[in-house]
Order: C-alpha cells, then sequence, then structure tokens
C-alpha cells in the first residue's frame, strides 16, 4: 500500500500543478471530503482549485516531505507563484481503494493577498 499511496497523492499535486482538473475527479473517491473546505465529493476540490487557479494563476506546489503509513499520507508543500508569499502547507490524506477519500490540511497563505 505504500507505493500506491505515495503515487495517489503525487498524482494530486502533478494534477494541481497541471491546472488537470479530470485527473483530480479520478484521483478523489465519489465520496470524498476534505475536513479544512466542509464539503463532499470530488467537484468541491476541483472548484476550489479553479479559484485558487484564477487568483494565482502561476501557483505551483512541490513536495518537501512526505511520510507513508498504511492507508495514510502526510505531506510538507511548499507553494510557489504567489506573490509576496512563500507559504507552506501540510497536508493528511487517507487512502481507500487507491483513491484519496479524506483530506486534512493547515496553511500558512495569508487571506488577504
Amino acid at each position: 500500500m505504500t507505493d500506491q499511496a505515495r503515487a495517489v497523492a503525487m498524482g494530486m499535486y502533478t494534477a494541481f500543478n497541471n491546472h488537470d482538473y479530470a485527473a483530480a475527479l479520478e484521483i478523489l473517491t465519489d465520496d470524498f471530503y476534505s475536513h479544512p473546505l466542509g464539503t463532499t465529493g470530488p467537484r468541491s476540490i476541483v472548484e476550489s482549485w479553479q479559484r485558487f487557479h484564477d487568483a494565482f494563476p502561476e501557483a505551483r506546489v512541490e513536495v518537501e516531505d512526505m511520510v507513508v503509513d498504511g492507508d495514510s499520507v502526510a505531506t510538507r508543500l511548499s507553494v510557489h507563484g504567489i506573490p509576496d508569499q512563500a507559504p507552506m502547507m501540510l497536508e493528511m490524506y487517507r487512502i481507500r481503494d487507491g483513491r484519496i477519500a479524506e483530506l486534512w490540511a493547515l496553511t500558512s497563505l495569508r487571506r488577504d493577498a
């Protein structure tokens, strides 16, 4: 499960960086739940990404650290392409049947920017 979970998480970041919203729909389970957004379903992430990319078209993430334990993946990310900021993110995923089923996240991104 470790290699599969790592590949799924990396696929999510590749999809984000490439603005590949269709890939995100395939990476997330139909009942995916985002704790930070309080939303269910993969469309909620796609819509969030679209708003983020509209505001910051050059935004991309870089995985700095990744820890995989069974069906859980934790990542530390640097975010690039945000004017006057160099935010970091911490994310944790739960993988089910080869797809992301649940997400928790923290970020240092200032929302006033």
